[in-house]
């Protein structure tokens, strides 16, 4: 079972089409925050004098330069899961060897994550739209930024390897422009080059008894920050780190080019100008309009995409439900999942509407990204541990960076009354389904009862020519959760020799092995009672499916192809005809019944755990199984100790 694929490792090559395709994924959400970063940083502090704005840029270089280029691109990009980058990533590194209790660290970055990813499109778009209104004030702003996210999400479906081509020279155009007016604009007043010193920065926290507001303003210009991280997979770190020098380069300068224009036009400031198209040229402003809204468009995109990588590895990692996946093209890790696709959709429509303009919604943005920026630190400072990076080191980083951090957030804090709320109660719903359905699974398996497999070869072996018994079927597979192929489950056993025996030419336990690695598709097998009884392991990466019947036919494939295994049907009348065997799976479905266990706290979780299974789909579509084949046997998670109750049991003498 081969994974690899061409196309991705050629993009993760340094090439100029590795760099191409990195400027059209990854930097879309940091290359608009050029938008409304100064806007919000101007409202944040109305009386600005030259030194405030100075000191606001400078913030702004070393925020890119501490966060963005230290610790995710010269720290996060070489903490990979062979390739692959991100918190779930870095966390399916760790949970088998450090701390258990990582995993809440895990979920509570992933989301987060998603949680500030579903205003991203939001904002951008709607900051995009409202340079029309330089136009025509009467713009109708929100009916355009509606109509272009339900177009955006509604082509999901078909995938977008059409326009994605396209991203890549749209952004390198994009961040070209940013870099050319703020160049443009730098004559203004030259003075702002001095941002370049971080003494205006510290001397702007440590005077402004508001800065708390102007820091919150600030990380929003880091704000994608994470995507470095989360896109490494699709890109490289070569090509990610070379082209962020371009990337940082063109937004520094954007930056100083707004500055200047604030400083000497600071009278003409006020709520209804962006700085941001204030500074482009009045004959070239449609063009940027033109150019923002594409750009808004791509980072949605990408985040849109992310969310849909970040659902696919939570499910792997027993963190959500199994949902739907559909894969649109041929292109490896682009994927679809319908469910997330609608919840996204309304979500930002929500957004939109609550909101009503950029500059509402810069309230909401920010505070839940710094949570997993917080995570993302935590969980670094573990896998640096591991590597056998020195601990002196390792404590330098973590305090650093959860100092830096904890100030983002502190700042961060004081607008979650003015829209923060929003963020972090989508967060609050995402994570407690996280971690309650994990939470569950752990419930589940601790009342799993396994049995040395050994002991029933015999029975096996005499129920496979026991004539008296109707065939069941020639193949009877079961979906085995023993990790060993020492042990059997109970339930199965119950299931072949007790409930309804079932005789069959061969039985099949096939078991699923999540591992750490993103991209692992292998398998063995064992044989266990001779052509009768097999095993088969797959081991399974974090951000692949387990389509059981598409892996059983290639195992099957290769028996055959070895003559390990004959695949003429088990039937007479079918043999002399060389016709194959067919194939009967059983997936056996443990209910947990409240009334079996005097655990409160485990019966109100899995009552919970109930509810949140409605969002998934069945084991039978996981799998990709055929329900005209496929059975499914409910059994108690729980046997009921009903031995205790025997004694109240009494004959009633006839009257």
């Amino acid at each position: 079972m081969d994974t690899n694929s061409s196309h991705a490792n050629k993009a993760n090559k340094l090439s100029l089409l590795g760099i191409m395709v990195t400027l059209g994924i990854v930097f879309g959400d940091i290359g608009t925050s050029p938008l409304y970063v100064m806007s919000t940083i101007v409202r944040a502090y109305p009386q600005f004098d030259t030194n405030y704005i100075i000191g606001a840029v400078s913030c702004i270089i070393w925020t890119l330069t501490l966060q963005t280029s230290v610790k995710y691109v010269l720290i996060a990009l070489k903490a990979d899961n062979h390739g692959e980058g991100g918190i779930l990533a870095l966390y399916a590194l760790l949970r088998k060897h450090r701390r258990r209790w990582l995993y809440i660290a895990a979920i509570i970055g992933a989301s987060t994550l998603v949680a500030d990813g579903i205003i991203t499109p939001s904002i951008t778009v709607v900051s995009a739209i409202e340079g029309l209104q330089a136009f025509s004030p009467e713009t109708p702003v929100i009916p355009i930024c509606i109509a272009i996210i339900s177009v955006l999400f509604f082509i999901q479906q078909f995938g977008t390897n059409l326009i994605g081509k396209s991203f890549g020279p749209i952004m390198f155009v994009w961040f070209s422009m940013l870099g050319l007016v703020g160049i443009i604009n730098l004559p203004h007043h030259i003075g702002i080059l001095k941002a370049f010193n971080p003494y205006y920065a510290f001397e702007l926290l440590l005077h402004n008894p508001e800065w708390f507001l102007i820091l919150g303003a600030v990380f929003l210009c880091t704000t994608g920050a994470e995507a470095l991280y989360s896109d490494l997979g699709h890109c490289g770190r070569k090509n990610i780190t070379i082209s962020w020098l371009f990337v940082k380069s063109m937004l520094i300068l954007n930056y100083l080019g707004q500055g200047a224009w604030i400083i000497a036009h600071r009278n003409l400031i006020t709520d209804g100008i962006n700085p941001f198209y204030a500074i482009v040229p009045k004959e070239f402003l449609m063009v940027g309009i033109i150019m923002a809204t594409l750009a808004a468009v791509i980072a949605s995109q990408a985040l849109i995409s992310g969310s849909f990588t970040i659902f696919s590895e939570a499910m792997n990692l027993n963190f959500m439900p199994r949902l739907r996946i559909k894969y649109p093209t041929q292109i490896k890790g682009q994927l679809y999942i319908p469910r997330v696709n609608a919840f996204l959709y309304l979500f930002c429509i929500i957004t939109i509407l609550v909101f009503g303009s950029s500059s509402k919604m810069e309230a909401a943005y920010g505070l839940s990204i710094t949570i997993t920026m917080l995570m993302t630190t935590l969980l670094l400072a573990f896998y640096l541990r591991m590597k056998g990076t020195k601990k002196a080191i390792v404590i330098t980083f973590a305090s650093v960076f959860l100092t830096i951090e904890s100030f983002f957030f502190i700042a961060n804090l004081f607008k979650f009354f003015h829209g923060g709320w929003f963020t972090i109660m989508l967060a609050g719903i995402l994570f407690g389904t996280m971690y309650i359905w994990y939470t569950a699974q752990r419930i589940r398996n601790s009342y799993m009862e396994f049995h040395p497999i050994k002991q029933y070869f015999d029975i096996i072996s005499d129920l496979k020519h026991d004539d008296t018994l109707p065939k069941y079927a020639t193949n009877l597979v079961y979906v085995s959760k023993s990790d060993s192929a020492d042990m059997i489950e109970n339930k199965v056993i119950y299931s072949i020799i007790h409930k309804q025996p079932k005789r069959a030419d061969h039985y099949w336990l096939f078991h699923f092995e999540y591992v750490d690695e993103p991209e692992t598709l292998e398998y063995t097998f064992e044989p266990l009672i001779e052509d009768t009884l097999f095993r088969i392991n797959v081991r399974i990466g974090f951000r692949v499916q387990p389509f059981l019947t598409v892996y059983l036919r290639k195992v099957i494939e290769d028996l055959v192809a070895e003559k390990k295994f004959n695949i003429i049907s088990g039937y007479k009348s079918l043999a002399k005809r060389n016709m194959a065997g067919d194939f009967r799976f059983i997936i056996v479905h443990r209910i947990f019944y409240a009334a079996s266990s005097k655990n409160k706290m485990q019966n109100f979780m899995m009552m919970l755990y109930a509810i949140i299974k409605h969002i998934g789909i069945p084991d039978v579509k996981s799998l990709g199984l055929d329900t005209s084949n496929t059975t499914v046997e409910n059994v108690p998670l729980i046997v009921n100790h009903i031995s205790r109750h025997i004694h109240t049991l009494k004959k009633q003498e006839k009257v």
